[in-house]
Order: structure tokens, then C-alpha cells, then sequence
């Protein structure tokens, strides 16, 4: 597994992570903790070094099932928790310094730390990313030793930039196929300043796996059912933003264009071209989902042909509806 630097964290970390929103778990489904653990354990076999996470995944379980991993195989991770969405309401005036002081001694004891190695704001509302008091709540945090590092969640691209003002050492966006507006500022800004770009939802909600068809059925319970048009949170968390059936007809124009049917290791692999990325966090509810993600990094370089039809594509199908939005 090749290693890239974590922006102003000074840490190498795989450039494949691990995603955790559905660790042991499928949307909608119960908790499998037994699950859980086996993914971590094949996810260390496979050289995977950086584990992403947040206080709400699985309403804690994320965090704590991590936390009995790596108390048991310490050292083995560099880990990233989100803050902030466990927030009721979830506002930008609710974000004060007792509230975020709270949420990181409550990652400590779930993840059974002393240190937390990066605490990111957790897609608050944009607000939040011009509160001199919130990034001065995280600079003490950090300099009282319970997090050694902090940065940002956005849904925005307009949020990362702004979020630069301050000492943040790593950005979490959505960058993937369907989403190429970082490209244009985020990115380059980011390497510019020495900001770690984290990408996220790397496969669309699964949609640039290439496997969904019209007559996919997906859960009650689960967000790519009830979350489409932003009725629980962000749309963009939901298929990138796109709607399901244009998403089909990019995904059509993607396989042709790449000359694959099995378009997630392709999907992961375009983002790994960027060296600005950090890493990528492919998520995983399943073990043998973890060792597919990995053999993404060794696939070979797309060529600039290759490149460039995926730029043409979005281009063609998703910019004017994607674009403006995030």
C-alpha cells in the first residue's frame, strides 16, 4: 500500500482508508459487531493505516467497536472522528466550545484514547466556518493534548476554502466521478497551503460501483431511499447529488468510455491520480469489500485519454446539475 502525507498532520498514511458510516453494518440493517471487528482486522492485513469515523455512525458503535480494536492493537492506525452532528438542533449557533470540548472527551472514552490523531467539524452549516470561537475552541483542545490535530467535513467547496483561514490540517470533501468542482480551486488551494484533502463518499453511495440497475430496490431504512432529495440531510451526502436516474446514464457513459463493466476500482483509482488527495475512505459493510477497495491501488494509471473522457463525460451529463450546487 503507497503512503502519502496527511496534509499539516506530518503523517504518512495509506492512500486507501477505511470509511466507517457503515461499519458492521449495511444501511438500515442492526449492528454486526462481530462484522465490525473482522473488517478492521482484514482492513490492518491489507495495510490500511488511516480510519475515518464519526460520534453518529451507528449511534456510537462505530467509534466504540474501533475503540476495542485498537486498544487491543495499539498503534496500528492514524484515526480521524467526526464532531458536531449529534447536535439538537443541529445549528450553526449551537456550535460553541463547552459543546465541542464535550463531544471530543466522549470520542477519548469511545475510541479508549488518551489523544485523538485528528477531530474534524462535521459538515456543520457554513456559518460555522467564519466562528473565530469555534476554531479557537479546537486550537485549545489541541493544546490541552486531546487532539493532536483538527479540521473540516464540507459539504461546500466554498466551506474548505473558507475553513483555510485557520489552522486546520486536513479537509474532508466529497471528490469522486459525479463530483468534479474541487478540481477546480479546493484542490490546488489546499496543496498550496499544506491542507490534507481526505475524499470521501468515493463511490457515489454505490452508484459508480456500476452494479445498479432502474430496478434496484433499496431499504426503508436506508438514506439512497429516503435521503434523495435532502429530506434527512444534505443531498449531496445521497449519490453524490445526483439524481438516481441521470446517475444510470453517467455510470452507462463511464463503463463505455473506460472500457469496464466494474467500474468501482476505476472510480477509486481516478481519484488516487490527484496527488493533492490525502487519502481516499471507500467505505465497507462487508470484510471482503475492504480487499476489493484495496486492489484499487494497484490497478494501473489511467491514461490522459482516459482522464480526459471522464471530464468530458461530466461535462456532458452532470455539470450544469451538479456544479453550481456544491
Amino acid at each position: 500500500m503507497q503512503q502519502r502525507m496527511l496534509g499539516k498532520t506530518g503523517r504518512m498514511v495509506s492512500e486507501i482508508g477505511l470509511g466507517t458510516w457503515q461499519l458492521g453494518t449495511r444501511w438500515g440493517d442492526e449492528f454486526n459487531r462481530e462484522e465490525a471487528l473482522k473488517i478492521l482486522e482484514t482492513a490492518e492485513a491489507a495495510g490500511i493505516t488511516f480510519i475515518d469515523t464519526a460520534d453518529v455512525y451507528n449511534g456510537g458503535k462505530s467509534e466504540e467497536t474501533i475503540g476495542e480494536y485498537v486498544s487491543a492493537h495499539p498503534g496500528r492506525f492514524f484515526i480521524t472522528t467526526k464532531c458536531g452532528r449529534r447536535l439538537n438542533p443541529h445549528t450553526a449557533d449551537m456550535y460553541t466550545p463547552d459543546a465541542i470540548a464535550g463531544f471530543i472527551g466522549d470520542s477519548l472514552k469511545r475510541l479508549k484514547l488518551e489523544r485523538l490523531d485528528l477531530v474534524l467539524l462535521h459538515c456543520p452549516q457554513t456559518p460555522v466556518f467564519e466562528r473565530d470561537d469555534v476554531f479557537d475552541a479546537l486550537e485549545r483542545q489541541k493544546a490541552l493534548g486531546n487532539i493532536a490535530n483538527y479540521g473540516v467535513s464540507v459539504e461546500k467547496v466554498s466551506e474548505g476554502i473558507q475553513a483555510m483561514h485557520y489552522g486546520i490540517a486536513a479537509i474532508e470533501v466529497i471528490f469522486n466521478m459525479f463530483r468534479l468542482k474541487p478540481l477546480d480551486t479546493l484542490l490546488p488551494l489546499a496543496e498550496k497551503n499544506g491542507v490534507g484533502i481526505i475524499a470521501r463518499v468515493p463511490l457515489a453511495s454505490g452508484l459508480l460501483t456500476g452494479r445498479y440497475t432502474r430496478d434496484t430496490a433499496f431499504g426503508p431504512k436506508d438514506h439512497r431511499t429516503y435521503n434523495r432529495d435532502g429530506a434527512a440531510f444534505d443531498k449531496g451526502e445521497t449519490f453524490s447529488g445526483v439524481p438516481y436516474a441521470l446517475g444510470l446514464e453517467t455510470v452507462d457513459a463511464l463503463k463505455q468510455a473506460l472500457g469496464t463493466e466494474n467500474l468501482a476500482p476505476v472510480a477509486i483509482r481516478w481519484i488516487l491520480m490527484h496527488p493533492q488527495v490525502s487519502v481516499v475512505i471507500p467505505g465497507a459493510s462487508r470484510a471482503a469489500q475492504v480487499q476489493a477497495n484495496v486492489r484499487a491501488a494497484e490497478l494501473p494509471a489511467l491514461t490522459d485519454a482516459q482522464m480526459r473522457a471522464v471530464a468530458d463525460i461530466y461535462g456532458r451529463y452532470l455539470r450544469a446539475e451538479i456544479h453550481p450546487q456544491w
